[in-house]
């Protein structure tokens, strides 16, 4: 089935990645029926909401569908709907997850029927479909019809259930009209209904706070990211490199999935385990295996296989030094001069906080002759963030950037209790009306927690700080502000970041890690 996008929006939801890789797969001997899923459609003109999403909407035909997901558990009492995420934090649902359906098909209907007329269910068979990916479903009830249900069970026959949705909503309309339903859309109406659908939600841009002329950061591959996935089907090795914020990260998880979907066992390692723990919680995919290099051994036994057949390393300059590639040479399928492998590294700015790199191990691996391939593209940071970096670290992050944000604040301290006040008061002014929510705001460091600026904070403010280790980054970003170390921060991002404690060589590659951590809003506060 065709995707679009064809990689997700970004989602902190695992049950959607799920059902988006489910789709990806299902219906692929079909090409007749011209399947198209749609991921996180908006509806500007929701009946009962403000603003409406729906999960994924599927056009075809065999018709039109909506399918809502709701991951982790989910339970009614008392008429209560709520669901629970793995870390055992309950929502509570503002109507049936059946009844969320049913509304969105309506609204999704009324806007299709201004663009098309009152007949486009003439030429669709309409109907919704709810999945719990997660869980078991075991009870009936008077609010559902079991064909439209899909649980974990029914969801290891994605095409099976689709096909049995397909079919319940084809024979309500049959009933429904007396006759037999609408004969298949032709491919041009599907297309022009696709047409109408996909633009809608391009150009809607999520804006909040002090970011509200900022285009919120889309995940899409860049003219320089689409070089590089074509050069990965000519070359077996490639060495990439790319400043900070040029979609490193973000590559090496498409690529990962590509990989994956075309059956190979594929590899994901990199150094840091706050990284790993943020990219397991965040893609977890048939075929693939993230673990840290040391432990690649441990990962093929995991995944059933004496070795794997594709490696794919993020944050590759942490792992220039002979001893951590030797578990990724025996771990891969013709070692690391005859296998398929990937590797990005940003060895010029971000190397050394994990240990010196060796000369001999890059040496090694460009003995394999890898092609070597640059992202130039920034498409992280706003241009701000990247002029800072540039003039004032001499760094390179990559051109472009994700457009006009605010202003970079650089504060100046000359005492520790100063340097105290200025975050508070930073912390206020992000927080305040109109601001960011408290989960958008990480604080980063070059010094523990305890003996960081953050801690002399008052305890109003201190009290309500999440400070951050590996495990608390399958839930990230949390409801609290965040504090880490830059160091274990590497790899990962947020919205609004403020720098603290740095270490007077701005030549230090803590500053530049610090300072790239920021999609929108970054404040350094400098002290002594």
């Amino acid at each position: 089935m065709r995707m679009l996008p064809a990689t997700p929006y970004r989602t902190d939801s695992r049950a959607e990645l799920k059902v988006f890789d489910l789709l990806q797969n299902a219906f692929a001997d079909r090409p007749d029926w011209h399947l198209t899923a749609l991921h996180s459609l908006n509806l500007p003109n929701h009946a009962s909401k403000r603003f409406g999403e729906i999960d994924f909407v599927i056009v075809g035909q065999p018709g039109l569908y909506v399918l809502e997901v709701k991951g982790g558990g989910v339970a009614c009492h008392h008429g209560i709907w709520t669901t629970t995420n793995p870390n055992g934090v309950r929502e509570t649902l503002r109507e049936s997850p059946f009844r969320q359906a049913e509304s969105a098909l309506h609204a999704l209907r009324k806007r299709l029927e201004v663009q098309f007329g009152t007949g486009i269910a003439d030429r669709f068979s309409i109907g919704y479909g709810v999945l719990f990916p997660d869980c078991d479903w075991d009870r009936s009830g008077a609010e559902w019809d079991r064909a439209v249900l899909g649980d974990a069970r029914a969801l290891r026959n994605p095409e099976r259930w689709l096909g049995g949705l397909f079919t319940h909503w084809r024979q309500r309309d049959e009933q429904a009209r007396g006759q037999p339903g609408p004969a298949p859309p032709t491919p041009q109406a599907i297309a022009a209904v696709v047409g109408f659908l996909r633009p809608e939600v391009e150009v809607a841009m999520a804006l909040h706070g002090q970011v509200a002329e900022l285009a919120e950061r889309v995940d899409a591959l860049t003219a320089d990211q689409m070089r590089l996935i074509d050069a990965v089907a000519d070359n077996p090795r490639i060495l990439c490199s790319g400043g900070a914020g040029t979609g490193k990260t973000f590559l090496a998880l498409e690529l990962a999935r590509r990989w994956a979907a075309d059956g190979a066992q594929v590899l994901l390692a990199c150094q840091s385990p706050w990284l790993r723990h943020w990219l397991a919680e965040r893609f977890a995919v048939p075929n693939l295996s993230v673990a840290l290099a040391a432990k690649a051994a441990v990962a093929a036994r995991r995944a059933g296989v004496e070795r794997f057949d594709a490696l794919i390393v993020d944050e590759g300059q942490d792992l220039l030094r002979l001893d951590l590639l030797d578990p990724l040479d025996r771990a891969l399928a013709g070692g690391l001069d005859q296998g398929r492998w990937c590797l990005f590294h940003d060895r010029n700015n971000q190397a050394g906080l994990f240990g010196a790199a060796e000369p001999e191990a890059l040496a090694r691996l460009e003995g394999a002759h890898p092609a070597r391939l640059r992202l130039t593209t920034n498409c992280r940071n706003t241009r701000q963030i990247l002029e800072l970096v540039q003039t004032r670290l001499h760094a390179d992050m990559g051109v472009q950037g994700s457009g006009d944000g605010p202003a970079v604040r650089v504060l100046q301290a000359s005492t520790a209790a100063e340097a105290t006040a200025l975050l508070a008061a930073e912390i206020h002014r992000l927080t305040g009306p109109g601001g960011l929510a408290p989960g958008e705001i990480t604080l980063l460091s070059a010094r523990p927690f305890a003996q960081s600026t953050a801690a002399q904070l008052p305890r109003s403010l201190a009290k309500d700080i999440l400070v951050l280790d590996e495990y608390a980054l399958r839930g990230f970003p949390p409801r609290a502000i965040s504090f880490a170390e830059i160091a274990a921060f590497k790899g990962l991002e947020n919205a609004a970041v403020i720098v603290i404690d740095l270490p007077a060589d701005q030549a230090s590659a803590l500053h530049y890690v610090g300072y790239s951590r920021a999609r929108t809003c970054l404040t350094v506060i400098g002290s002594g």
